[in-house]
């Protein structure tokens, strides 16, 4: 499979946008694409805009749609507060989330 294609094959704004794939060979002769691992970029990348305190009845989808305009780039305030799992990100009422540029900073 060509690079090229697969770095482009998913849009800007996803979280995989970029990454590459690699193939295993297994013994029987398949072939498998799989993507590269992606990491978690440092905190320190980032542009803070600034912060939201986490309320109880708050939804990670809301309050991205609220900061960046878009439910689905959730995945970018779970980067810039260092989440892998973006249920924990507001399991915890008065916790403050770093709400990054709309730009990724």
């Amino acid at each position: 499979m060509s690079e090229d294609l697969t770095l482009n094959q998913f849009p800007v704004t996803s979280r995989y946008h970029g990454i590459g794939t690699e193939e295993y060979a297994t013994d029987d002769g398949r072939v498998i694409v799989y993507l590269r691992r992606r990491f978690i970029p440092q905190k320190e990348r980032f542009e803070i805009m600034q912060e939201h305190p986490v309320a109880p009845i708050d939804r990670l989808d809301n309050i991205t749609a609220k900061y960046l305009g878009d439910p689905e780039q959730f995945w970018r305030l779970c980067d810039a507060n260092g989440a892998m799992m973006p249920d924990e990100l507001t399991s915890e009422a008065g916790r403050f989330l770093i709400i990054p540029s709309p730009d990724g900073g």
